[in-house]
């Protein structure tokens, strides 16, 4: 018998895997929990019905929604990652030798151990001695470390639930407060395809509260439309003006300095929406 995980976060469309072994399921203290072997993207993470990453496409989402910001800061030494349990944005995070410490604040701490046995590839850096890893409340967190960030790196889960905190203006606020005054933050924004209004929203709470902002976009398979926005909201540095030729050859698989500025180059329909 086949045995198919279906997502629905989409009203009226479906995303399917085949799946090749349950490795794990539980109801932790926040979400339903899973973790399948899937036939296609190898090992995936699931949280609520909602596929979060895989072991075949992870490396899209872990690089660009932490080399755009790194490579835009000047000199970006503490980083904080808000979400992010299965450890793929320290992984990145610690490949700039200016990093003295990353620091990962995720809710749910099964999140991080169950990833540490079953995803390894991913969550390899969380042991190192660059990393911190802190279970609580990311809002919390935000709001008693003031000016402490260089940048601060949002990865949630999607805007429904226990992440749903994660998307409003007061939170945006919180972390223009939390950064250093030339500090940088990027959040994952959402698919522009199926959840226009999320992110036309999401866009304009973060350009009230910080002076510089830019979307950028990446191709990832497993998430609906496989086209995923991120947006970035900057005090001082505009990652459309770097000097590319001061970005250093890096060990990533989709991410490169030709494609920093390029990312920032949005299709009719999506320049349309945000800027609407």
């Amino acid at each position: 018998m086949d045995l198919w995980l279906k997502e629905l976060q989409i009203e009226n469309a479906a995303m399917t895997y085949k799946v090749k072994e349950t490795l794990h399921t539980e109801k932790t203290a926040y979400q339903d929990l899973a973790i399948v072997d899937t036939y296609e993207f190898g090992r995936m993470l699931v949280l609520d019905g909602i596929v979060q990453t895989t072991i075949r496409d992870e490396f899209v989402y872990h690089e660009m929604i932490t080399h755009i910001p790194l490579n835009t800061h000047k000199n970006p030494r503490k980083v904080l990652v808000v979400g992010g349990g299965d450890g793929g944005a320290i992984r990145e995070i610690l490949k700039h030798p200016s990093v003295e410490k990353a620091v990962l604040c995720e809710i749910d701490g099964r999140v991080v151990e169950l990833c540490k046995q079953y995803m390894p590839e991913i969550s390899c850096a969380l042991s190192s001695p660059g990393a911190e890893v802190f279970i609580g409340d990311g809002i919390k967190y935000v709001m008693e470390h003031k000016n402490e960030f260089d940048v601060i790196i949002v990865d949630s889960t999607d805007p429904f639930g226990a992440a749903e905190g994660l998307f409003n203006i007061n939170f945006y606020k919180s972390l223009y407060d939390c950064l250093t005054e030339d500090g940088i933050f990027v959040a994952q924004t959402e698919t522009p395809f199926y959840l226009p209004q999320v992110v036309k929203k999401v866009y304009h709470d973060i350009k009230a509260a910080f002076p510089i902002t830019r979307m950028f976009m990446a191709a990832i398979p497993t998430y609906p439309g496989s086209y995923w926005s991120f947006t970035m909201g900057s005090k001082v540095y505009d990652p459309t003006t770097v000097d590319t030729f001061t970005i250093p050859d890096m060990d990533t698989r989709y991410y490169h300095k030709d494609l920093h500025k390029a990312c920032f180059v949005l299709p009719k329909y999506v320049k349309d929406l945000i800027e609407g």
